[in-house]
């Protein structure tokens, strides 16, 4: 094995016995590998931003004679003024055009990406003609069903509108409840699924150190 490729491998298998020091509770030496890599993360990013963001888009063009990059980059000096809180005022109104531009894409990415996709999702397998060609026309509108109750059961639970009189406890219709309840067990079984997902990554993990471990001693 190459120099180098020793001196990487046992870097990575003494920072992997230090991560794994967490199982016998919070320490130093985890600590320090956290803020290691935290350092060396923030490092990244900033490395990333200043070669792929700020000099090809933002001062590259301005030498080529784009001055309405000028803009961005009176923005961009704005909002170092928040970083000092007696001129934190100056860099209101590049916060504003941010928090503005990041809720318009968050709304269309919302509008866009889940409330018209899902409406696909339950339009598209009560379509007849591709029910008939998919070869099993029976089963693609039992799992459209499926979906569709998913989905409004799902919306029940979030409905929370009801009368108010005096002297009684709100308490919403019948249907409403018992729908909402379903709904309810839809939730369970997303999170329940989403649980396992991250659980599974994080024992792939473990999985994938622990062989590096092995493959480290075996050198």
């Amino acid at each position: 094995m190459p120099s180098a490729d020793l001196i990487w491998t046992i870097v990575g298998f003494v920072l992997t016995l230090l991560i794994l020091s967490h199982i016998l509770g919070d320490n130093p030496l985890f600590r320090i590998v956290s803020y290691l890599f935290v350092g060396v993360a923030s490092g990244a990013v900033a490395v990333i931003a200043i070669y792929q963001v700020i000099w090809p888009k933002l001062i590259l063009p301005i030498l080529r004679g784009d001055y309405l990059t000028i803009i961005p980059l009176v923005l961009s000096l704005l909002l170092v003024a928040k970083l000092f809180p007696r001129y934190s005022a100056v860099g209101n109104f590049t916060m504003a055009y941010l928090v503005g531009a990041g809720a318009a894409v968050a709304v269309g990415g919302a509008v866009m990406g889940t409330l018209i996709s899902q409406s696909r999702a339950l339009i598209t397998p009560f379509n007849l003609s591709s029910a008939v060609q998919s070869g099993s026309p029976v089963m693609q509108i039992v799992e459209g069903a499926f979906i569709l109750i998913g989905t409004l059961a799902t919306l029940f639970y979030f409905q929370f509108s009801a009368k108010v009189q005096a002297n009684q406890s709100v308490k919403r219709p019948a249907f409403v409840e018992t729908a909402g309840k379903l709904g309810q067990g839809f939730i369970a079984v997303t999170f329940g699924a989403l649980l396992a997902g991250v659980f599974g990554s994080a024992i792939a993990a473990l999985v994938e150190r622990l062989a590096f471990l092995l493959t480290a001693f075996r050198f």
